[in-house]
């Protein structure tokens, strides 16, 4: 159970430190390509590592 706390809390880290870069650095269109590169990040990670 704490090791699926712990991807749980590095993917909700790796969310927001990357929504915070995006809208600090980038315009719109590459906003939200690197979003799109973290919501598949999280996912590859869900489907991996907690299935």
């Amino acid at each position: 159970m704490a090791e699926n706390f712990s991807y749980y809390v590095a993917i909700l880290a790796l969310i927001i430190i990357g929504v915070i870069a995006a809208k600090k650095i980038v315009s719109c269109l590459i906003k939200s390509i690197v979003i799109l590169i973290l919501a598949a990040a999280a996912a590859y990670i869900y489907f991996e590592y907690l299935q």
